[in-house]
């Protein structure tokens, strides 16, 4: 009886992606003129309620490089160590983290570990593994629960309340690799390491789930006193079920709408709401330079390929410029923005991530990081196929 509620819920979730509209109840729409640079925060603020914080050093860590960080800071963590996962399966990955964790159980260090229940079906050994060396850990709204659709899709690690890592990962063997083969699967994701005031919203969304799972607030000393790490501007936005419009729905349409020059968007599963797309269509009319990666023939998910490719078409028409990734399953959700903004994070464009998901982006304003996320999106293209109406070659910039 679970496995076929399972399976029902897995179709729900599918259906909903594919065909689905980002706002069942209302339609929201950010259509504005583009944002002044120096009003992007003011902006920001406004529509999502969060502020870019100064003070923070960020750090790209994508693909298996992502894991090392995590193990190098979980054994530097003092006085809290929170770890909220999608998707946890066993594997040397989950072992090298369990292993890490056990380092700093054994010293005292409070664990805290919530996973979703949809993700991670078959967590039962590792959450055995877990509590065997100290680890609180909590599956995220058991099944059948209160709304199925509605999972904790955030990914982070977050150290001392200091120190904070999130983007598209899971605590799976597919996620530990370079994201240049797929033999055997070696997914390529973006990731982001923080350190400064920013990681406390990072915090603070995990603690709005442990509520939830346990029914106990964290102590107050995870939420350390703010200290400067470095000099980026950074905010985490953290994003829950809404019945008109999420903070990753509102976020994401800020994000394009602020485009003046340049607007590059890598994202796994492409289905945005029809007005994501009309606003990216604007963006190319007005003259921005809009490319988008997705995933393409080595996707997880083949279901969403002919809605992908359908608007990816369109957009084309409009005068996007439109790849799928080659080598292997790209489950990456980062934009760079004019080569100032970058937002980071565990947000698909679909009807799932903008509607129902628990997600969260890490949202920088650092020249220095959105040319560093600008070279990594090239390096991407030229592994990848453009798309869109009759093109079909492979880009060699």
């Amino acid at each position: 009886m679970h496995v076929l509620r399972l399976l029902a819920s897995l179709a729900c979730l599918w259906l909903a992606a594919c065909f689905g509209r980002s706002s069942p109840k209302g339609e929201f729409r950010l259509d504005r003129a583009a944002i002044a640079p120096q009003d992007f925060d003011n902006a920001l603020f406004q529509t999502v309620g969060v502020q870019l914080r100064p003070g923070n050093q960020v750090e790209v860590v994508n693909n298996g490089r992502v894991f090392d960080v995590a193990i190098e800071e979980i054994a530097r963590a003092r006085s809290s160590i929170h770890v909220v996962s999608f998707i946890w399966s066993e594997g040397k990955v989950s072992s090298r983290i369990v292993t890490a964790l056990a380092g700093r159980t054994r010293d005292g260090v409070p664990c805290r570990v919530i996973v979703d229940a949809l993700g991670s079906p078959n967590f039962a050994n590792v959450q055995k593994q877990l509590e065997g060396i100290g680890c609180a850990t909590h599956r995220f709204r058991p099944i059948p629960g209160q709304d199925d659709a509605a999972r904790e899709h955030r990914k982070m690690f977050i150290l001392d309340g200091r120190v904070g890592i999130t983007g598209g990962f899971g605590i799976d063997d597919k996620w530990d690799g370079d994201g240049r083969t797929d033999q055997p699967p070696q997914w390529r994701d973006s990731n982001l390491l923080v350190r400064g005031p920013a990681v406390l919203e990072m915090q603070q969304a995990f603690a709005e789930s442990w509520e939830e799972a346990t029914r106990t607030l964290l102590p107050r000393d995870t939420f350390p006193a703010s200290e400067d790490a470095g000099r980026s501007l950074a905010a985490f936005v953290s994003s829950s079920e809404n019945s008109v419009a999420t903070r990753s729905d509102r976020l994401t349409q800020l994000l394009i709408g602020a485009a003046r020059k340049h607007l590059w968007i890598s994202n796994a599963y492409f289905v945005p709401s029809v007005p994501i797309l009309d606003l990216l269509m604007r963006k190319a009319r007005e003259g921005v330079d809009v490319r988008v990666l997705a995933a393409g023939e080595r996707t997880d998910t083949k279901a969403y390929l002919p809605q992908q490719r359908a608007r990816m078409d369109q957009l084309v028409g409009a005068g996007v410029k439109a790849y799928e990734y080659g080598p292997t399953m790209m489950h990456s959700k980062f934009m760079v923005v004019d080569e100032r903004i970058t937002a980071v994070g565990s947000t698909n464009l679909d009807a799932l991530s903008l509607n129902k998901l628990n997600e969260g982006t890490v949202v920088v304003d650092d020249e220095n990081l959105a040319q560093r996320e600008a070279a990594v999106f090239l390096e991407d293209l030229a592994l990848s196929k453009e798309v869109g109406s009759s093109k079909a070659r492979v880009t060699t910039r």
